[in-house]
């Protein structure tokens, strides 16, 4: 678990902030403090694993924040202001968030700034932990959580994906080669147009996979990789 704080001024910063934590598994509210003062108070007694900062605040200013810190969790600057790019870096900053920013890029930040903490292996959050339990596809001009274990298969639509869960069916703005990259260890790509879930193969004849209740095809490319599957 990666508890986190959040120092920000602005109402909806927390907000913006807070809903993109709550769609990242692992991740828990610390505490939402306004200015740098309230924070401190809090880190006198409390510890946490990552800071959300905003630079422009009243009372104490965030980099100024950040040098009175002796132990110093990782820090996400999330700002306005682009001209303290460089000061941040050389504070040692995670990364640095201009507003307003996308959900994918606030998780490059997140897993950036965790993997680059070696000191507490437990609450290292990457992309791969993540991906072996759910991922994040893009659909419907949203980004939506899809646990691994529910897709059936994984169907090619140009640039697009055709996502088959045992009930429904979603269609998400990735290219089928990327979602592969995404989902490898519990998928094998049959068809250059099919990626099934190993867990839901029923039975494989000739050159074709019944996957749940559903016949995909076999390509002659793929047919290795099926026939190690059966030899693993």
């Amino acid at each position: 678990m990666t508890s986190y704080l959040i120092i920000d001024d602005e109402h909806m910063a927390h907000e913006v902030i807070k809903d993109y934590c709550d769609l990242i598994p692992g991740m828990k509210l610390a505490k939402q403090c306004y200015d740098a003062l309230e924070a401190l108070e809090y880190l006198r007694i409390n510890r946490v694993d990552l800071i959300f900062l905003d630079l422009n605040m009243p009372k104490l200013k965030g980099f100024d924040f950040v040098r009175t810190l002796s132990k110093k969790p990782k820090v996400i600057v999330t700002t306005a202001y682009q001209e303290f790019a460089l000061e941040g870096y050389e504070l040692e900053i995670a990364d640095y968030l201009l507003k307003p920013f996308s959900f994918e890029r606030f998780l490059k930040a997140v897993n950036k700034a965790l993997v680059l903490d070696k000191k507490d292996s437990s609450t290292i959050f990457t992309r791969d932990n993540l991906d072996t339990e759910s991922i994040f596809v893009y659909s419907d001009k949203k980004y939506v959580q899809v646990k691994l274990d529910e897709i059936i298969y994984i169907e090619a639509a140009g640039n697009y994906s055709k996502i088959v869960f045992e009930q429904n069916q979603i269609l998400v703005r990735t290219k089928i080669s990327d979602l592969m990259d995404k989902v490898a260890e519990k998928f094998i790509r049959v068809h250059k147009s099919f990626i099934v879930s190993k867990k839901h193969i029923r039975i494989i004849e000739g050159n074709r996979i019944l996957v749940n209740e559903n016949y995909i095809p076999i390509g002659n490319y793929y047919k290795s990789q099926v026939n190690k599957l059966l030899n693993d």
